[in-house]
């Protein structure tokens, strides 16, 4: 998994953990100790994406923009990593391996990449903010959005 990925998902993190209360990039920045620049780019992507919408103003930032118990993280690093080239094999325009024909490592990887998946779509945002009194004082977020965590839907959530 890139760092691109893992951001996007601490992004959505933060802002379930704000549930509909905007937070500004600078914001999430600070409490994860990482670069803007970085958040900006995951954060463009995942409004791109339907999971946060950017809302404007002096109050602005970026929140959910739907239930975090609707948010795969199976898809959510599949739209963050791409297509995913583990070995020059996997990408059928740039290989030039030899052994391509006979090689049993590209099955194994690809077995391996589908496990990787099919144990990241049995969780959901809900399950990794599952925790918000544990969670959100470590980033310094004051008080989460009272009832998240216990699988009920907080309103409101804007819709896609």
């Amino acid at each position: 998994m890139t760092q691109f990925s893992n951001f996007a998902i601490r992004v959505l993190m933060y802002a379930g953990l704000r549930g509909s209360k905007p937070s500004a990039l600078p914001e999430i920045a600070r409490a994860y100790g990482v670069s803007y620049n970085h958040l900006k780019k995951a954060a463009a992507l995942l409004c791109s994406h339907g999971y946060l919408e950017a809302v404007r103003g002096r109050d602005g930032g970026v929140r959910l923009a739907m239930d975090p118990m609707d948010i795969g993280i199976g898809d959510v690093i599949r739209a963050t990593e791409g297509r995913s080239v583990l070995v020059e094999c996997f990408d059928g325009t740039s290989n030039t391996c030899p052994l391509e024909t006979a090689c049993q490592l590209k099955r194994a990887l690809e077995e391996a990449l589908g496990a990787f998946f099919k144990v990241l779509d049995g969780y959901t945002l809900a399950d990794l903010i599952r925790s918000p009194d544990q969670i959100a004082p470590l980033l310094a977020i004051a008080q989460p959005e009272p009832g998240l965590g216990d699988g009920q839907e907080k309103q409101p959530f804007a819709t896609a």
